[in-house]
């Protein structure tokens, strides 16, 4: 079926995506995620880089469900596992073929030392669990994150959030401090380079530490790139020097590599760029290829630290289960299988390319930056580089579906995750389209 033809009236889902959703908003309660409220469709199903909906309109994916679908749909090897072990068992915490599997192939591509993995459902659980073995093995209480970082939802880890989202929830958890981040986009502190930036920024959490902690704190927890901030890439040499600060305090160094891992940035790890090897690490999203698991990953010394490693101290009902495991292992199997790093890399730079030569024709887009296939791009007024309007922004995502290409520019931070199968040419494809909707409301706009 053929897309819509692209009209100045508003733009609405197919009539059947369009019925599916006004149905289910009778039963289920508000607070789904931007990107479904705003397009309203339906999914049907998908192959590689590509989602369908029930109108049969295709869609060319750079959200990947927010980093999750690192195979993209309807990949063989996936569902073949996942459907042979649902036929056969799916719950419980006993060994399975897939765990083990999964267990030991994780540890042969972990920054070096770190082998032992315990696993979840969501990343906020996983988040809430390294927060646990890090208080177990410190014996202490605070934790320091960063502005613009993200970290969950949960009330354990909601007070690391430097966002409007927490507002109206009364107080957060006690000891969770927060720090400013080298934004590239604008430093909080002033400084005039991205170099500048860091070394103020590390600065000042030297002095956060003196002057507001108890001297308690258990981590530091950090984003090797900021994602839900905007696909933010902090300078070089910051990753490092917050690990450093970490070792002087007696601290363990947290990376979150929720959406980072499993080659999202055109290497296995966010962390690897700067050759950083952090005491633990969070992982989610990618690594399941669209499962819900998550995991906490330790060496074996730190891993051992009570009371998370007394018996059922550190586990999860549903963290590891057979069902879960096959995912994990089939997906894992295939990036390593298919060079998916490599791809990332490889088609990454091809789409901050194309994205220049964009911004140089396009006046809407500000900065461009990102690693690998999480990239980020500024929307911004001509005349005064601020953030576009998200009225207008809306604009921009609504005209995008429409010509069949599915973003997340309902935000002025724009983020482009897609996932790690996409090609050269869906990639190129995806951007024109995006493009062509920029063009369509800069003219309306008058921008």
């Amino acid at each position: 079926m053929t897309h819509q033809t692209v009209a100045d009236n508003a733009y609405q889902a197919g009539p059947k995506s369009r019925a599916f959703f006004k149905e289910e908003q009778n039963y289920i309660a508000p607070g789904l995620q931007t990107i479904a409220l705003y397009a309203q469709i339906a999914v049907e199903s998908g192959t590689g880089a590509v989602l369908r909906d029930v109108d049969g309109q295709e869609y060319v994916d750079l959200v990947a469900g927010i980093g999750v679908a690192s195979l993209g749909y309807g990949h063989p090897d996936w569902a073949r596992a996942v459907a042979e072990q649902a036929a056969k068992t799916a719950v419980g915490s006993f060994t399975s073929a897939h765990r083990l599997n999964f267990l030991k192939t994780l540890a042969s591509v972990t920054p070096k030392g770190l082998t032992r993995c315990q696993l979840y459902s969501s990343g906020a659980e996983a988040v809430e669990a390294a927060l646990r073995l890090a208080k177990s093995k410190t014996g202490k209480f605070e934790v320091i994150g960063f502005w613009g970082g993200f970290h969950g939802k949960t009330l354990g880890v909601m007070g690391l959030l430097n966002d409007g989202f927490k507002n109206s929830y009364g107080a957060m958890a006690p000891g969770l401090h927060l720090s400013p981040y080298p934004d590239s986009r604008r430093c909080p502190l002033g400084a005039s380079g991205p170099h500048d930036c860091g070394a103020h920024c590390l600065a000042f959490l030297r002095e956060k530490i003196k002057r507001e902690t108890t001297g308690a704190v258990a981590a530091i927890i950090l984003e090797p790139v900021q994602g839900t901030n905007g696909n933010v890439v902090p300078p070089p040499g910051f990753f490092a020097g917050v690990r450093d600060i970490a070792r002087e305090i007696g601290a363990l160094f947290i990376a979150d590599e929720m959406i980072t891992g499993f080659g999202r940035t055109g290497r296995m790890f966010g962390c690897d760029h700067e050759g950083v090897v952090p005491d633990l690490m969070t992982i989610g999203k990618g690594f399941g290829g669209g499962f819900p698991v998550s995991g906490v990953v330790a060496s074996d010394e730190t891993s051992r630290a009570a009371p998370w490693s007394n018996p059922s101290g550190s586990s999860s009902s549903y963290g590891g289960n057979p069902l879960a495991s096959a995912a994990c292992d089939a997906t894992l199997q295939v990036i390593l299988r298919d060079k998916l790093v490599d791809n990332a890399a490889k088609v990454g730079s091809v789409m901050l390319e194309k994205l220049e030569g964009i911004k140089a024709a396009q006046p809407l887009i500000g900065a461009v930056r990102g690693r690998g296939l999480m990239i980020g791009v500024d929307l911004v007024h001509p005349k005064d580089g601020r953030p576009l309007d998200k009225a207008v922004c809306r604009e921009v995502f609504e005209e995008s579906l429409q010509r069949g290409v599915l973003t997340m520019a309902y935000n002025p931070s724009l983020r482009i995750n897609p996932p790690l199968v996409i090609t050269e040419a869906e990639a190129v494809r995806g951007l024109d389209l995006l493009g062509e909707a920029l063009d369509v409301v800069r003219r309306r706009r008058g921008l």
